[in-house]
């Protein structure tokens, strides 16, 4: 006998809506396309980060590690971070919050986003209320979890950061005022992340 819907799964494994014509849920596609990317990232790794899931059974949120590039501020550390993903994905960008201690002004310090990185390739699709960004520069869906991290290992990789729009304005305000400091202070929790990663 034919299911309710009319549509025949091999198995029963594949997802379907109970009325003819309606579309698998945004939560499924996301989970497709996350799926995908995790076991690409697996199988043809890149250099400079891992990834995995937090939990087995959540696809949407995702444990990440950078390796401090070479030649910079970060060189030797070991960064602990996190890749949130919305149901919307790959519509709306994922949320990427450092859980290592992290000074960039490009990271907040402070709060409920304490951790989140702000850079253009994580912000809304669409123009910029406040004219900073286009909105090429922006989120997009074609982007993937290696270009998110790509643009954030280049992010840590700049010798001066971007002080345009800071999310941590007392990092941007130690760069334009004592660089000497921010960069002892930037090195310090590089080596302390690299020792708590090996506790």
């Amino acid at each position: 006998m034919p299911p309710a819907n009319g549509v025949s799964t091999p198995g029963g494994s594949r997802p379907t809506s109970t009325k003819p014509g309606t579309p698998i849920s945004n939560t499924s596609n996301s989970s497709l396309i996350l799926r995908k990317q995790l076991l690409d990232l697996q199988k043809y790794p890149v250099d400079g980060f891992s990834a995995g899931l937090v939990d087995d059974d959540n696809i949407l949120e995702w444990q990440i590690v950078i390796m401090g590039p070479a030649d910079t501020l970060y060189e030797g550390a070991i960064l602990k971070a996190r890749l949130i993903f919305p149901p919307e994905f790959p519509l709306l960008p994922p949320k990427m919050i450092f859980d290592s201690e992290m000074w960039h002004p490009n990271v907040y310090d402070k709060g409920d986003k304490k951790g989140e990185v702000c850079v253009s390739i994580l912000h809304q699709p669409g123009e910029d209320e406040w004219g900073y960004e286009d909105a090429g520069e922006r989120w997009l869906p074609v982007h993937t979890v290696e270009s998110v991290l790509i643009s954030v290992i280049s992010l840590l990789s700049q010798d001066v950061p971007d002080l345009s729009s800071p999310a941590n304005v007392d990092a941007a305000k130690e760069v334009r005022e004592d660089f000497a400091s921010y960069k002892k202070k930037v090195k310090r929790l590089a080596r302390r992340s690299a020792e708590e990663a090996y506790d």
